[in-house]
Parts: C-alpha cells; structure tokens; sequence
C-alpha cells in the first residue's frame, strides 16, 4: 500500500515538474488563442504547467505559483512577445480582474520574412548548440519563440548539434544567480592590485564582448553600476540571501551598449613588423584603424591589451599611450625575470 502511495506520489510530482520553455509556450498559446484576454486565476487553473498544480495547492503554493507566473510573463516580454495587461474598466489596478492577451497583429513575422526548412533547422541549431553550456536558459527561450511562431523543430537534425562551454568557472553561478535574482559575492582582482578584493553585488546581466564575457553588475558597497572582467574572478562566486536589484528589461543590451562606447573611445597606437603575425591580427581586428605605418587599436580594457600585444614580442612598439607602452615593458621584464 505504501508503495503504491509512493508510486502515485512520484507520478503526480513527474506531472508538475513542466520545464520553463514548455511552460512559457504554453502560456503564449493560451494567450494568442483568445480575443478578450484571460485573468491571471483562468492562467494558472487551466494552462498545462500552471493547472497541473493549482487545485491542489494552499494559500503558500498558490502565491509561490503566481510568483513564478510573474517571472514567466517577464521572461516571455523578453522574448519580444507583446503580452498585454488590460485593466477591469472602474477597477484599474485590481490585479485580480486584470486580463492578459497576446494582440495576434503585433505578433507575428513581416509578411516578407519566412524561414525555409533548412533556415529553420539552423535557427534551432544554434539555440542547441549552448545546451550544455552556461547559456542554456537564452537558448531556451530563443526556441520556444521560433516555436511560437509555427515553425517545427527537427529532432533528428538537432541531435547532431555541437555543445560550446564557456572557459570562466564564474559564469554558471552568475546566470542561475540572475535568472533567481539573487545577490552574490566573489573576490575580484583589479590591474595592479597584489591581492583581490571581495565584491558584493547585485548580478544584473552577463554580456560577451570582444570574445570575452562581462559581468555588469550594481556594486553594493559602492551603490553603482560596475561592469567586472570574468576571468578577474579569482575565487568561488557565492550566492547571498539578499535579494538582487531588478534589472532593466533590456538590461543586457543597455551593458553592450555601454562596453561597445568604452571600446570606440578606447585606443592605442602600436606599430607593427610588416608581414609578421601581429601586423595580421592586429590589421584585422575589428574597429582597428590604419594610419600609414600605425595601427590604431580599440579595445575595452587596455590591461588585456597590453597582455596581448607583450605576446608578439619583438614584432610590436607600442607608441601610445604611455601606460599601455609601461605595462607591455612590465610584462616583458617579468618575462625576463622568470626565465633569464
């Protein structure tokens, strides 16, 4: 008897346990499927992900349930789906008569956009392709919108995609710390600095620039935004009880916005052995600008850079400015003092 209760119990657990995606597609169905929109208790007591745990639930599990239908519908607007809120006309902000709804005729792709099976099998592709990664939840969403839009998903195709791994042991914890909006600790190491320094902050987005990933962050002890270099993490992100701020909702747009300005006013002048690797790489950098014999070099971060331009060696000089020409000299001379 007691197995069979256990077995029962199991079963009703497995039928809760709806992933996200499948859960925010489910609610974008719903809400496309009607006209007047639907209240929040029509959501949760009917659409799969919701119901399965709603008749059941107590006042606490109710309001656990609600919470997650409000991250839901955030993450949805995230997506680009225009999820609409409509007041009860002489109950405005009554949140219990409010209704949702999905207006089909902002939703929907240009009439001179369609996607070709091939097109739609590389889309999913390279949503697939983070699955094993610290990018799973955006790659998530990004399938559930393709599939919102009708567009099938081939699953003999997407078991052929390739799995990429970000190299910062810091980013996982940061994206889940984001994704439960949770602050976090972790020690920092600046430029110049002998010994790291333990940050409190509050995760706000996590963005890749030139290749490299970023943290822009609300620095607690200094109450301002910070962006921090991953691989400056130099010990164990650890998760706090507080909670995090609450990001903008285009929060990582905004820091790539921010990192692509630091990066166009962001230069150095070097100049490099023609026909030698670093006259290649440097010449075909991206925002790299020649002027005669000089290269104009941007970057977001000139303590990176100096550590790449002291790999070329003898193959590069540094015109400019000082500081960068100085800590390309450093790097060299540790060199020296390391190996003879």
């Amino acid at each position: 008897m007691a197995a069979r209760r256990s077995a029962r119990a199991d079963a009703a657990s497995a039928r809760r346990r709806v992933p996200p995606e499948q859960r925010q597609f489910n609610l974008i169905l719903a809400l496309m499927a009607t006209d007047q929109g639907l209240t929040k208790h029509d959501i949760l007591s009917t659409v799969a992900g919701y119901s399965e745990r709603f008749e059941q639930a107590d006042d606490k599990e109710r309001t656990a349930l609600e919470r997650q239908f409000e991250r839901d519908k955030e993450d949805v607007r995230e997506l680009g789906v225009p999820l609409e809120t409509v007041d009860q006309p002489g109950a405005e902000g009554d949140t219990r008569l409010q209704r949702y709804r999905i207006p089909k005729s902002q939703y929907r792709l240009p009439d001179d956009v369609e996607f070709s099976a091939e097109e739609v099998a590389l889309l999913s592709l390279a949503g697939q392709v983070w699955r094993e990664g610290s990018l799973t939840e955006r790659s998530r969403r990004a399938l559930t919108k393709l599939r919102a839009f009708g567009h099938a998903v081939e699953s003999s195709v997407i078991g052929f995609a390739p799995s990429i791994r970000t190299r910062e042991a810091a980013h996982d914890p940061l994206a889940d710390a984001i994704d439960r909006r949770r602050q976090v600790s972790f020690p920092y190491l600046k430029p110049g600095l002998a010994e790291p320094e333990l940050r409190r902050v509050s995760p706000l987005a996590l963005v890749n620039h030139e290749g490299r990933w970023h943290l822009h962050a609300h620095d607690e002890a200094a109450d301002a935004p910070r962006t921090f270099l991953l691989r400056r993490i130099v010990g164990t992100v650890r998760a706090e009880d507080a909670p995090a701020r609450a990001p903008r909702p285009d929060e990582a747009a905004l820091a790539q916005a921010e990192l692509q300005q630091l990066f166009e006013r962001t230069t150095a002048t070097v100049v490099a052995r023609p026909g030698s690797e670093a006259d290649v790489v440097l010449r075909n950098r991206a925002g790299t600008v020649v002027e005669g014999e000089a290269l104009i070099v941007r970057t977001t971060d000139l303590a990176v850079l100096a550590d790449e331009l002291a790999a070329f060696g003898a193959d590069v000089r540094v015109e400019g400015p000082e500081s960068v020409r100085k800590a390309v000299l450093a790097r060299w001379r540790e060199v020296v003092r390391a190996h003879g």
